[in-house]
């Protein structure tokens, strides 16, 4: 398996969330956050993401955005637009309303959640900038056709649907951009094109729990101990051993949310003697220990039944919605208005 199939395998929606929404000019909708992974786009029309934290991006018609953490954030038809709608996780729903791509409008914005932070690795999040786009001519338009066909239907299976086509979506758009050579990929993913530097790299990642050494790379990679040191830090941006210490680290943090295995078996699988050790070293990369990442990674429910484990007792699937009397659809957005959709 290639490093970038390693890093995406472990992508899997449970419970996906999906909204379709409809505007007209102005518009502006600011999104609550809380979702560890957002992708969006526009089916119809231009739009500015403005992050919780640094410059405003621009989205074209057909652009898939992808926007990382749990902070709010603002999607808009220009900046300084102020919002006009406060969306929450509990506003995402499985269906839109109406055929085609939706009632008419000025703008119709696709977005999809991951609803959990279990369904997508840290190792890929902390690999991911807080904002990416990529430009619709680079995207896999009939995947986009073939989510807006699934959401605003009503069939038996819609909900393994939605999170497989929502897995699908991220990992097309990912594959895209970690390709495309102006991207702002990880430094560590742009050194595999060095030879003996890539070959350092996946040999840390095949293999994470040997006991390596920078001289045993150097041997694997063809350099001196000093050269592949020297090589390593400057195109990898931290000496060999701190990057599998990283690494390693990642790997356990996915482990200990993930699964309910003990900390020391997990110790002893991503290359650490015991549980102290790996006690010590997730204590000085992470400020917390292993047993506190896992306890704050468990669904609140078991959190306060004082249970650890990261998947037990959760369910994924979101029902669809009841579009009853006194209910508005959930995917217009009323012009100039002030309210949620």
């Amino acid at each position: 398996m290639d490093v970038l199939s390693e890093l995406l395998d472990g992508v899997r929606a449970r419970g996906a969330l999906f909204r379709r929404t409809s505007m007209d000019l102005p518009w502006s909708l600011r999104f609550a956050g809380g979702s560890p992974l957002t992708l969006a786009t526009m089916l119809r029309g231009r739009a500015w993401i403005v992050p919780a934290e640094g410059e405003p991006v621009s989205v074209g018609t057909g652009d898939v955005a992808i926007l990382r953490g749990r902070a709010p954030y603002t999607v808009a038809d220009d900046p300084a637009t102020p919002p006009r709608a406060v969306i929450h996780s509990a506003d995402h729903c499985l269906r839109g309303t109406g055929g085609g791509e939706g009632p008419e409008g000025s703008a119709l914005l696709l977005s999809g959640a991951y609803s959990r932070q279990g369904d997508i690795s840290e190792r890929l999040l902390h690999a991911l900038p807080e904002v990416l786009v990529v430009p619709g001519s680079d995207c896999h338009r009939p995947l986009l056709d073939l989510v807006v066909e699934e959401i605003i239907g009503d069939r038996p299976g819609q909900q393994v649907m939605c999170d497989r086509l929502l897995d699908l979506l991220l990992l097309s758009t990912l594959r895209t951009w970690f390709d495309r050579s102006e991207a702002h990929a990880p430094t560590w993913y742009r050194a595999m094109d060095d030879p003996a530097v890539g070959r350092a790299l996946r040999l840390l990642h095949a293999d994470p729990a040997h006991p390596w050494t920078v001289a045993g790379l150097a041997a694997a990679s063809g350099l001196s101990r000093a050269a592949l040191a020297r090589r390593f830090t400057a195109q990898v941006g931290e000496p060999p051993m701190a990057y599998l210490a990283s690494w390693r680290i990642d790997l356990a943090a996915d482990q200990l949310r993930e699964t309910d295995a003990t900390v020391g078996s997990i110790a002893r699988k991503v290359g650490y003697a015991n549980t102290f050790a790996l006690s010590v070293a997730f204590k000085r990369l992470r400020g917390i220990t292993p047993s506190e990442h896992r306890a704050a990674a468990a669904p609140p429910r078991l959190r306060d039944r004082g249970e650890g484990t990261a998947h037990a007792g959760e369910g994924g699937r979101r029902p669809t919605p009841d579009a009853g009397p006194g209910k508005r659809p959930a995917d217009r957005l009323p012009t100039g208005g002030a309210g949620g959709s």
